[in-house]
């Protein structure tokens, strides 16, 4: 009967979304989870949330303090499970962070993410590229280069932005959604595009919009 599937169904929904939201809370990892001391440090109030992205290398990630990871993020250091890195930490990411849902953060040198940085969904952050310069070589197997890259406490990183190896993003700024960000980003800057530019500054009394053909400050 009709009336009585809908019921059925009505109910066995209520049931498996209550068992879905009892496992991602179960299956989320915090500072007291046997999980957490696969981290270099798993700090105080932070959460790792089920289901995880796939990653490796946990030795050489730290979390600070009340960060929260979201579902589906990929945290990882090196290029496979047991690998030996030559820094520590490779990804540092600091305290009352939000990784947005989706991300990937892929370290293999350094990494180092300020206090209170916020990310939207699915951001991309790695410090290495693969070489191209032999063309006799597929670019894939190419010695990789890898460059440090830093982000600002108290910056704001929006959905679908790409941060490249060698970017040093300053305090305070603004990613704007799906950006690709490289080089340095002052402080106190909104930066947008492909590849990102700085449209908007504070002079220390006002925010100020940039001229397209002006320089970046700083």
């Amino acid at each position: 009967m009709p009336g009585l599937r809908s019921k059925w169904r009505t109910a066995t929904g209520s049931a498996l979304r209550s068992l879905s939201d009892w496992v991602n809370r179960t299956a989320a990892i915090g500072p007291a989870d046997d999980a957490a001391n696969n981290y270099g440090r798993f700090g105080k109030g932070s959460i790792v949330a089920w289901p995880t992205g796939v990653g490796f290398g946990e030795h050489w990630i730290w979390l600070g303090s009340d960060t929260l990871v979201a579902a589906h993020v990929t945290l990882s250091a090196g290029m496979g499970p047991g690998q030996e890195m030559l820094t520590e930490p490779v990804v540092s990411i600091g305290n009352r962070c939000v990784i947005g849902r989706g991300t990937s953060i892929v370290g293999h040198f350094s990494i180092d993410i300020g206090d209170d940085v916020y990310m939207g969904m699915n951001v991309y952050i790695t410090d290495q590229n693969h070489g191209y310069e032999d063309l006799g070589q597929p670019i894939g197997t190419q010695t990789p280069n890898d460059e440090a890259v830093s982000i600002g406490s108290g910056s704001w990183i929006g959905s679908g932005a790409v941060i490249l190896p060698g970017a040093r993003i300053g305090n305070h700024v603004v990613v704007g959604a799906n950006s690709v960000v490289r080089g340095e980003i002052p402080g106190n800057s909104v930066v947008v595009g492909v590849p990102g530019r700085v449209v908007r500054h504070h002079d220390g009394t006002t925010w100020v919009r940039n001229h397209p053909a002006q320089p970046r400050p700083g």
